[in-house]
């Protein structure tokens, strides 16, 4: 089943050249079935590049899926056109009576920054508390995850020596549990961040579990409330070209420190092409989280959502 998403929006035309199937608001009309509904918050600076890869791997899914995406209010982002920003991203004051299936909460360039003076940070957990009432489940990305666990469990965030940059392999710490559905013993998954979260404050913390590590990257899939709230402190969205255009990207700014980003270039050697080893996982891992923690758990009315308790 197709994903819709807005007429003319930029992924359309990119995801239609990879033979990935996906529908505007007009013909998405004619079916006659209720669509789940997925609010993206996307605060990654290059917006377009963010929509495309999210809608690449929801749309993997033979369920439905209506996308929106919201933007902030208190936050004006330098890299996209505002026309962009104006077509196709609502925001927080027109859709907060509003309920969703599930919502994707992305990372955002702020990292080093304390909490506190992020200067949306208020706008934002004003989201995070909405969204506990106003959708089934609430998927967070790397800065996104770090965020909504400091703001409901006071889990802190620390720098790290350097860039944790590259591909890392990881386990899975329960492999009965459903968002595991297909996986390996060990797969891999993508990191671009300077500060991590510790196991050991989570596991102090009786309302949070960890589902999945790595030696080298640490924490990397926390949950709590049952599968209501997932916390992803990597980027499994990442296309094959995304670690190499950060690479690039630092390089070209004179940031003589950047270090090759790890276990990605084949041999080690950035002319050559990356070593894709983790876009199966990525594909299962956003389709077991709507299949299972979305579809399976939503309500059929879903303003029924506001009751819904841990699933």
């Amino acid at each position: 089943m197709p994903v819709n998403i807005p007429d003319k929006l930029p992924a359309i035309e990119i995801l239609k050249k990879e033979h990935i199937f996906v529908m505007d608001d007009l013909r998405a009309s004619t079916q006659d079935i209720r669509p789940l509904k997925i609010l993206i918050l996307n605060l990654m600076p290059i917006k377009i590049t963010t929509e495309t890869d999210l809608i690449r791997l929801l749309s993997n899914s033979p369920l439905q899926l209506e996308i929106e995406f919201l933007g902030l209010s208190t936050h004006t982002p330098k890299n996209t056109p505002i026309e962009h920003l104006m077509s196709f991203y609502t925001t927080f004051s027109k859709i907060k009576n509003a309920y969703y299936d599930g919502m994707i909460i992305t990372g955002a360039p702020v990292e080093m920054l304390p909490f506190d003076e992020v200067k949306y940070w208020k706008e934002f957990t004003q989201i995070l508390d909405w969204a506990r009432t106003h959708v089934t489940s609430t998927f967070y990305i790397c800065w996104g995850a770090q965020a909504a666990l400091h703001h409901f469990y006071g889990i802190n965030k620390y720098p790290l020596e350097k860039k944790l940059f590259g591909v890392f392999k990881h386990r899975i710490n329960d492999p009965s549990f459903p968002l595991f559905r297909g996986f390996d013993d060990e797969f891999h998954a993508p990191h671009s961040r300077h500060t991590t979260i510790l196991a050991d404050e989570i596991n102090r913390h009786p309302a949070l579990t960890i589902l999945s590590e790595s030696d080298e990257a640490g924490v990397y899939i926390v949950t709590s409330r049952g599968g209501r709230e997932f916390y992803v402190t990597g980027h499994s969205e990442y296309s094959p070209s995304t670690l190499h255009k950060e690479y690039i990207r630092d390089k070209e700014k004179g940031m003589d420190s950047v270090a090759l980003p790890e276990n990605y270039y084949r041999n080690n050697d950035p002319e050559q092409p990356p070593l894709v080893r983790w876009r199966s996982h990525a594909y299962l891992l956003y389709i077991n989280w709507l299949n299972y923690f979305v579809y399976q758990a939503t309500p059929f009315h879903i303003e029924e959502v506001a009751q819904l308790g841990e699933l």
